[in-house]
């Protein structure tokens, strides 16, 4: 027979599971886990996690959501005193980097060969091994064409790292540029 648990309990719980935890965290996973013994509805755990990100969203921590479940962070602004606590500073990720791992995320499933022909160069084979390596992309099929060629999406882990629950919350792409890159993608490309 299942327990019975008041809000309040449930929050605790949460609070609790969400702090402890070295991930993040779906209410899925919570209610298989730490609320396997209660009576407890996915409509109410999920109630009981908007109330708490309610609460925290006047203090410095947040209760979030990102790609992989719900995690406490720190509120963006305090990032620039935050961030002394590291040493080691932040990755410099080169144009070349920041542009493949821009087309992978707003034009998925890609394949490598699609992704030179926006850019104009080749893709430094580094860079695909380096997305990889982190973990924010990975190859989500082939494509079926001669060679049939790796397909690369984003991760989960890309979504946590950018603090964002799913790929619709990247910033719209200004007009002009969508439209050159369909354009572009419709283009038949050219064998040397």
């Amino acid at each position: 027979m299942l327990k019975r648990i008041s809000d309040e309990q449930v929050m605790e719980l949460i609070e609790a599971a969400v702090f402890v935890s070295d991930k993040p965290l779906t209410s899925d996973h919570l209610k298989n886990t730490v609320f396997d013994e209660f009576n407890i509805s996915t409509k109410r755990l999920k109630s009981c996690i908007e109330q708490l990100q309610m609460h925290y969203e006047t203090r410095a921590i947040r209760l979030v959501k990102v790609g992989s479940g719900y995690r406490f962070q720190a509120c963006s602004s305090l990032s620039p005193w935050l961030n002394k606590l590291w040493q080691e500073k932040r990755p410099k990720y080169s144009r070349a980097f920041l542009e493949t791992l821009s087309l992978i995320a707003y034009r998925q499933p890609i394949t490598r060969g699609e992704i030179e022909h926006i850019r104009g160069v080749a893709v430094n084979s580094q860079i695909i091994k380096s997305l990889v390596e982190r973990n924010w992309v990975k190859v989500v099929g082939h494509k079926e064409v001669p060679g049939k060629p790796a397909l690369y999406a984003t991760t989960k882990q890309f979504l946590d790292y950018f603090s964002i629950s799913s790929i619709d919350e990247l910033p719209p792409l200004p007009e002009n540029q969508a439209q050159k890159i369909e354009q572009m993608l419709n283009q038949p490309q050219e064998v040397d």
